[in-house]
């Protein structure tokens, strides 16, 4: 449905002389942006195609792809994010017919700025710029010239193509075409020209043809209908989001550490950067801030989850300070009295509803000290510390089954999936054998203690410790840092084994341990729980090649394992970049900076197109193979991969 929905483009404006105004020239107004990062070119073949990757910018929930076909003069779709889980609107809804015209020759480029593409003929040129003047509107600029030598007639008329979301009606109307949907309240609008026009073009001359296509909430729709969208604030915005990239960029440079500063690095930090943009959503429906979802790509992700926003949040820390407050601020403004944040919320419940059956691994902490850290925002940290400490309190209250100060994964329900989501870890092995146990009416564990889970909280209270202090509040920094030492002595006495050399889960009474040799293993050093001995063993087993050297190497199941199954297992073997970030940072924590360096590169060159142009950042990938598996243009992979390459 288009719910909440307004649809515009704007009447056409022409511009006829050698010496109009121009496009704005990319080269001339870019110093680090560069072209084809990501492969946009798609012509969908339904609604639901999702087999290519699409552009978006300022949070707007629509996006578009590049041509893929000669015949056809215009942006692919656009793509909607406003139903449906994600559906194409159209192939492409507005294209520009030229009578007489075959053009023999496309150009496409792609910039994080703004997309271009260009047709040639014998005769003419034909080269479109898109750029995102707002959340809210498209701008996509059409200039037409005349390279040959002789005057020509220019007979055009802008096509509107068959729509293909669900339950749209369309009617005439004097400004163009109206847009209904028998789902939602909302109305489109197309205004434009509905009529062949012809136009004499002298040789070298050009004709400049304007659109915008526009999406409105109804929350913007007072500020749209103040925006100036015109030839003169295309060039505008297309020379603001050029400067806006090349200084987050620059920025993001300035942090990279020494040994990852070759060019094929920085493109990677380009190309992450760039999938975190096109995630990007403004506040709307039922999420009051902006955001980044895990992927456009898959039909599930067009949610917020919670321990994605953590990372998405240091991901964006060392660029955008403010989208990495709002990714905060968006997760807690769902926060219950009780200090329980959701699993994922969602902009329209009636698509999906949102979880409160679980919630996710406590990072939020982390979070938003690595916010601080960036920009010494003290009033930050106010808004934030106390639903922090009331979100680390809950876990003690509603998930310590026992009392004993170490915690379980579990749920609000009583079920043992949504326990085992709770995780992050949805079928990792070490849940093969768990059970429910109930200690409230909406609390239940997993009658197992998880190492991760204690670590993360371990780490939470430290953090909490410094924000307290930051904030004079010594009492609670003092108590925090209290509580910290004595349960880092109950996780290395209960999790460590020493004969192994490595951290397990453990049964509810932390006697019997799970002896799954995951990525939960190295947790502990990631957190700094761990001793120098513990650290030195961790660190032997995820170098051997028995276990987690690979060709990706820190996947989350040892490969020695029997359940190890990263094709089919999800959580049973692939590597995933936030862990695999972990255990990368782990042995730095200790001092195994050569190491730590060593599978850094092993992974980024392991991993199937994570160095070359175009190739879309994946939701995890084939340990063995270094196949890219699951979701395309994912969000924390993309955060990972900046905290990969830059400095703490």
């Amino acid at each position: 449905m288009l719910k909440h929905l307004f649809y515009t483009i704007l009447p056409v404006l022409l511009v006829i002389s050698c010496n109009a105004e121009k496009m704005v020239d990319t080269e001339e107004n870019t110093s680090v942006l560069e072209s084809k990062l990501l492969d946009y070119r798609i012509s969908p073949e339904a609604k639901f195609d999702k087999n290519g990757l699409m552009f978006s910018d300022q949070g707007a929930w629509f996006a578009y792809g590049l041509s893929d076909n000669m015949r056809q003069v215009g942006f692919s779709g656009p793509f909607l994010m406003t139903q449906e889980n994600g559906v194409w609107l159209s192939n492409a809804l507005l294209s520009l017919e030229i009578e007489g015209q075959q053009w023999d020759t496309l150009i496409t480029n792609a910039y994080s700025s703004h997309l271009e593409q260009e047709f040639r003929s014998e005769q003419l040129s034909l080269t479109q710029q898109l750029v995102f003047a707002s959340a809210n509107s498209a701008l996509i600029n059409t200039t037409i010239k005349n390279h040959s030598p002789n005057a020509l007639i220019v007979d055009y008329f802008w096509k509107v193509n068959d729509i293909w979301a669900d339950g749209i009606e369309t009617k005439r109307s004097d400004k163009g075409m109206e847009i209904f949907s028998s789902l939602s309240e909302a109305i489109g609008f197309i205004d434009f020209k509905d009529t062949r026009e012809q136009l004499r073009l002298r040789s070298g001359d050009s004709l400049n043809l304007l659109v915008s296509q526009s999406f409105v909430f109804p929350e913007y729709l007072e500020s749209y209908k103040q925006e100036e969208l015109s030839l003169k604030t295309f060039n505008q915005r297309l020379k603001e989001r050029q400067e806006e990239k090349n200084q987050q960029l620059a920025d993001l440079e300035q942090l990279i550490k020494p040994q990852f500063s070759d060019p094929v690095y920085l493109s990677l930090l380009a190309k992450a950067k760039l999938s975190l943009q096109n995630n990007w959503r403004v506040p709307a429906g039922s999420i009051q801030h902006a955001g980044l979802f895990p992927s456009y790509h898959y039909k599930w992700f067009n949610g917020f989850w919670s321990w994605d926003s953590w990372k998405h949040a240091v991901g964006l820390s060392y660029y955008d300070l403010e989208l990495a407050k709002e990714q905060v601020r968006l997760m807690f403004a769902f926060q219950e009295a009780d200090g329980f944040v959701p699993d994922v919320v969602f902009r329209d419940t009636t698509i999906e509803k949102h979880n409160y059956r679980d919630t996710k691994p406590p990072l939020a902490s982390w979070a938003v000290h690595k916010i601080f850290k960036q920009s010494a925002d003290l009033d930050f940290v106010k808004e934030m510390y106390p639903k922090l400490k009331q979100y680390h309190n809950w876990w003690y209250r509603d998930r310590d089954h026992d009392q004993d100060g170490i915690c379980e994964y579990g749920s609000t329900d009583g079920s043992l999936v949504a326990a085992k989501w709770e995780s992050g870890m949805d079928n990792a092995v070490r849940f093969d054998e768990a059970e429910i146990l109930q200690n409230g009416p909406t609390a239940f564990s997993l009658n197992q203690e998880s190492v991760d889970l204690n670590a993360y909280l371990y780490l939470e209270k430290m953090l909490l410790s410094e924000l307290a202090t930051s904030l004079g509040l010594e009492v609670d920094a003092e108590d925090f840092s209290n509580h910290a030492s004595i349960l880092k002595e109950k996780i290395n006495n209960q999790f460590f084994d020493a004969t192994d050399g490595w951290y397990y889960d453990t049964d509810i009474d932390g006697t019997s341990m799970i002896r799954v040799k995951a990525c939960e293993g190295w947790i502990p050093l990631w957190t700094k729980v761990a001793n120098q001995d513990q650290a030195d063993a961790v660190q032997t087993t995820m170098l051997d090649t028995n276990h987690f050297l690979t060709k990706v190497p820190l996947q989350t199941l040892s490969i020695s394992h029997p359940e190890f199954n990263p094709q089919k297992g999800y959580w049973r073997g692939p590597n995933w970049l936030d862990q695999a970030y972990f255990g990368i940072q782990g042995l730095r924590n200790y001092g195994f900076e050569k190491e730590a360096d060593q599978l850094t590169l092993t992974i980024l060159e392991g991993a199937d197109g994570l160095l070359d142009k175009g190739t879309s950042i994946r939701e995890n990938y084939h340990p063995v193979t270094g196949e890219g598996l699951n979701a395309h243009n994912f969000s924390w992979s993309a955060a990972h991969i900046i905290m990969l390459l830059v400095k703490e």
